[in-house]
């Protein structure tokens, strides 16, 4: 099996996100392998995203003897890393991050290029979203010119997306203020006036952000303009996309953004079997799949496979594809 793995003794109880608990009523054996999913913040996507593949995951371990876990990290840059040091085997993460990482760019510039970094499939799209308090009159991107704004956690994809976007705008630190705060907190945050907007980059309809547009009056700001066509014509990873209208309070109309996607990677050297087997535990369920978060509904085989192209498949998931003819 991989060569990151451990084993746990019998009466061990491991609790992981959407209830896949593995209690300790039941039979450990010292065969099973553990493979770990880092994702982000218990309030985001990624964690119940990793753990609906566990769920799934876990749900054959008598067949294949693999344990799938869930941890809760910083995001995109936090997995990476730890997936360049072998302390995770798998993580969510976003594609353009993914991108810089495997090229040994932007914020990966100073530790250089991951070439061992290897695709399973991408998940959901996730738009690029700005929210502001309609106090604070910002209609457009350039209005958080001078306003007081969240741009994400350190190490978080929300924030180094963001800052790509300053560089883009010729905006520096000075352009407005930045308020550092922790997740749970930003909807307070928002409405009392501490902030008067917020970045956010997660799939649609998102929990947090329902929160927060109900919590107080709030708008969605669109993300368009020059500097953002050229920033998404230069990238492969970068798409244009919506936010529906209608599906937030005081939010009527579509939102013209930008997005990237969300990616499951790990490093080539997981073994074969256990990425194919992870895959297949997916795929083979993808209608359970799609109903274990609402960002997942519009979810198709074809897209996740096919929608992924910054970085290589990993061996196991390419074999499971190729058998399904999801790959040529």
């Amino acid at each position: 099996m991989g060569m990151f793995k451990s084993t746990i003794a019998a009466g061990a109880v491991m609790v992981t996100a959407l209830g896949c608990i593995i209690s300790d009523s039941k039979p450990v054996y010292a065969s099973d392998e553990i493979v770990t999913i880092g994702t982000a913040g218990v309030t985001g996507v990624y964690y119940p995203a990793g753990g609906a593949i566990c769920r799934l995951v876990n749900r054959g371990r008598k067949e294949h003897g693999i344990r799938c876990t869930v941890e809760s990290t910083g995001g995109s840059i936090n997995n990476l890393e730890a997936i360049r040091k072998h302390d995770l085997e798998l993580g969510v993460v976003q594609s353009d991050l993914l991108y810089n990482a495997y090229n040994g760019s932007e914020v990966f510039a100073d530790v250089g290029a991951d070439k061992e970094l290897r695709v399973l499939f991408s998940l959901h799209s996730e738009p690029f979203t700005v929210v502001a308090r309609k106090q604070s009159k910002i209609d457009t991107l350039d209005d958080l010119r001078g306003k007081k704004v969240y741009i994400g956690a350190p190490g978080s994809g929300m924030r180094a997306t963001m800052e790509e976007l300053m560089i883009r705008k010729g905006w520096n630190k000075k352009s407005f203020t930045s308020v550092d705060l922790k997740a749970a907190d930003q909807t307070q945050a928002l409405c009392s006036g501490k902030i008067d907007a917020m970045v956010y980059a997660g799939g649609h309809p998102n929990g947090a952000i329902q929160q927060l547009t109900s919590s107080c009056e709030t708008n969605l700001v669109s993300v368009t303009g020059e500097a953002i066509d050229k920033l998404v014509a230069e990238h492969p990873f970068y798409t244009q996309t919506i936010i529906p209208g209608g599906m937030y309070v005081g939010n009527p109309l579509d939102v013209k953004t930008f997005g990237v996607k969300a990616v499951l990677v790990a490093n080539e050297d997981l073994d074969e079997d256990e990425a194919y087997q992870i895959v297949k535990a997916v795929f083979d369920n993808l209608d359970n799949f799609k109903t274990l978060h609402p960002v997942f509904a519009t979810l198709d085989a074809k897209h996740m496979v096919q929608d992924t192209e910054v970085v290589p498949f990993h061996p196991g998931a390419l074999k499971y594809f190729k058998e399904k003819g999801l790959l040529n």
